[in-house]
């Protein structure tokens, strides 16, 4: 079983009906139309794996508003395990994405004294738990922050295969360079870490301005402090390896006709962890040694599955049976 633990919220999407957002058909004035949609990034890497097909569980603090209930629902409905879910009568956390002309989503966050913040760290993880997968705002909001983060230390002491996302969001990060020193003290702790380029660049202290070249000097000093691979993905230019052993590999996107990017991140994550344990490498001495082809298989896959969510509204990450197709 694979446990995703972190921040299950309700993303306030943009309704397609409106005017669209690159100002050619402005409001006006007028207040948009936004649509509820379950969401979080770890709440989608639950589902997407559910829907993959893969024995999930979800590890978070879930209000008992009817938001709540309706995450919930759709955990359910992709076949995820919810017995690790702690509930609380506290709000959800509300996110309202702002979608650009290119379909990249950003967020404002309502998040004070909302369920998730109050995440406790749980017993022992059942015996059948081989992977833990973390990341977002759950490490970065507490008190949860801090349960999360003895959650990722305690499981990787016991062996327990474990993945990073940091998914970055700078407008809920009060001190930056605070949080990057939290965060390389994580990297011992990690068997594989998946960012996206603009995430990587932050982390390094560059923002945007390095190319790839900084983010791949960045992946070279994280590798060096503990994880066996790190996965950068690259917008249209697809996702790339870097391993342990001094590899890269890059494999390109998928074409497609992109609604929005809302939980593309989020299917790789869960791509990943899928396609991994399907070649028998949900451990870290396995992941150390996979070579060329396997790691292509798995980047293509990941590619494929992220094209399909970013080809529909809001994060619909794909069946596994549209991947077989």
């Amino acid at each position: 079983m694979i446990v995703v633990a972190g921040e299950a919220l309700i993303d306030l999407v943009p309704s397609p009906q409106d005017p669209s957002p690159d100002g050619r058909s402005p409001l006006d004035g007028r207040l948009p139309t936004l649509l509820p949609r379950r969401g979080g990034g770890p709440y989608n890497t639950a589902v997407a794996l559910g829907r993959l097909g893969s024995p999930t569980a979800f590890c978070s603090r879930v209000s008992t508003d009817t938001f709540g209930e309706a995450l919930l629902h759709g955990l359910r409905d992709a076949g995820v395990d919810t017995s690790l879910v702690q509930r609380g009568g506290e709000p959800t956390t509300l996110a309202v994405a702002d979608i650009s002309p290119d379909g990249s989503a950003g967020y404002g966050f309502y998040a004070d004294g909302t369920a998730d913040r109050l995440f406790t760290l749980p017993p022992a993880l059942p015996d059948a738990v081989r992977a833990v997968s973390l990341g977002t705002c759950s490490l970065v909001l507490e008190p949860g922050a801090s349960a999360y983060e003895s959650l990722l230390r305690r499981e990787a002491r016991r062996g327990v295969f474990t993945a990073l996302d940091p998914n970055v969001r700078p407008g809920l990060i009060p001190d930056p360079d605070a949080y990057r020193a939290r965060f390389r003290s994580w990297l011992p702790d990690l068997a594989l870490l998946k960012l996206s380029e603009e995430d990587a660049l932050w982390l390094a202290g560059t923002d945007t301005g390095g190319g790839w070249d900084a983010v791949g000097a960045a992946a070279r000093e994280w590798l060096g402090a503990g994880p066996a691979a790190i996965v950068v993905t690259r917008g249209g230019d697809g996702l790339t390896v870097l391993t342990r052993d001094g590899g890269q590999l890059t494999v390109p996107g998928e074409r497609v006709t992109v609604v929005d990017t809302i939980g593309a991140g989020d299917t790789v994550n869960a791509a990943l962890l899928h396609r991994l344990d399907a070649h028998g490498a949900l451990s870290y001495a396995a992941v150390a040694a996979l070579g060329a082809d396997a790691w292509r298989d798995i980047l293509r896959f990941a590619a494929r599955a992220a094209a399909i969510t970013c080809s529909r509204a809001g994060a619909e990450p794909p069946f596994a049976t549209e991947l077989a197709a």
